[in-house]
């Protein structure tokens, strides 16, 4: 199952998404991914781990476990690189070991102080606050991902952590539009609005954090996961499903990507059994009451600033 993206290319409504996976436990779950039947990889310079990534798709590739044309392969522009938007590009392939991206997202709307092309730093002032560059504007960084799309380097370009106002800006300075705006939204951070002025104007929503970052948010930054919401525990009894199918489920009703990430086998499998079944009205009205504007992801905790206040 798939989404048209705004250019033609199909993009498949499932991924698995890379964030804080290392090492051969990378190359395990995406050869064990392919197998399951995931087409679709969520990557990010920030994510330290491309290279790995990359070790495990040529083995996918080399023992015929799929063709490269099969896969969608998702990478982003750091914030630190916007300044270096076809260096950092470059950077990204040649650790994937791929020929080209099937999307490139400009990762957070903020240009920080570059720090080497791909090293990925958020580098703090004397503050201990995130050394913003106010010297590169948005406008600059997407017309250089714009000419990715003409060299042939990537096939779709899109905004990550975008609201309303920055996408607006961006379909108003674009040439070329931007396919995708990948956010957090879940059942408890539900921004319908975004969802629906996105996907108005022909921009696919991807879900980043689907499932309200479950146990790793709760670890990393305090929060509390929807999964354990009584709604979603009761509906999966329902349905006979987990919690965290019918979250998947929800996301996939309202027509945006997933990109659930896991690091066990078992959920790799469950995450991707979501296509055998179908919430009611009734039911998805149900986890729509359930939206606490509670965000999960919280990058202040390493910046030093609030850029969502």
């Amino acid at each position: 199952m798939a989404i048209t993206l705004n250019n033609g290319f199909k993009m498949p409504i499932i991924g698995l998404g890379v964030w804080r996976m290392e090492g051969q436990e990378i190359k395990d779950l995406i050869i064990n991914s392919i197998k399951i039947g995931y087409r679709h990889f969520d990557c990010a310079a920030d994510y330290k781990n491309e290279t790995e990534v990359g070790e495990a798709l040529k083995e996918a590739f080399d023992t015929g476990l799929v063709k490269r044309e099969d896969l969608f392969i998702t990478t982003k522009l750091w914030n630190s690189d916007h300044g270096h938007v076809v260096e950092a590009c470059k950077d990204s392939l040649k650790k994937l070991q791929l020929d080209y991206l099937d999307l490139y997202l400009v990762h957070f709307p903020v240009a920080t102080r570059h720090t080497g092309v791909g090293t990925t730093d958020s580098a703090l002032g004397e503050d201990g606050v995130l050394d913003i560059d106010t010297t590169i504007s948005l406008e600059t960084t997407w017309h250089a991902m714009e000419g990715l799309v003409s060299s042939g380097l990537v096939r779709s370009i899109g905004i990550s952590n975008y609201d309303i106002f920055l996408t607006r800006d961006c379909l108003a300075y674009s040439k070329i539009k931007p396919a995708v705006n990948q956010i957090e939204t879940h059942p408890y951070f539900q921004r319908d609005s975004l969802v629906k002025f996105c996907q108005k104007h022909g921009i696919c929503v991807t879900a980043h954090t689907p499932l309200g970052g479950a146990a790793a948010n709760t670890e990393w930054f305090g929060t509390v996961s929807c999964l354990d919401d009584q709604a979603l525990t009761g509906l999966a009894e329902k349905y006979k499903k987990t919690a965290a199918q019918i979250a998947l489920r929800w996301g996939i009703q309202r027509n945006t990507v997933v990109i659930p990430k896991t690091s066990k086998l078992e959920r790799l499998k469950e995450n991707f059994q979501v296509f055998d079944f179908e919430l009611s009205k009734d039911d998805v009205d149900l986890i729509s009451n359930m939206d606490k504007k509670y965000r999960t992801n919280q990058p202040a905790k390493f910046w030093g600033i609030d850029l969502y206040a």
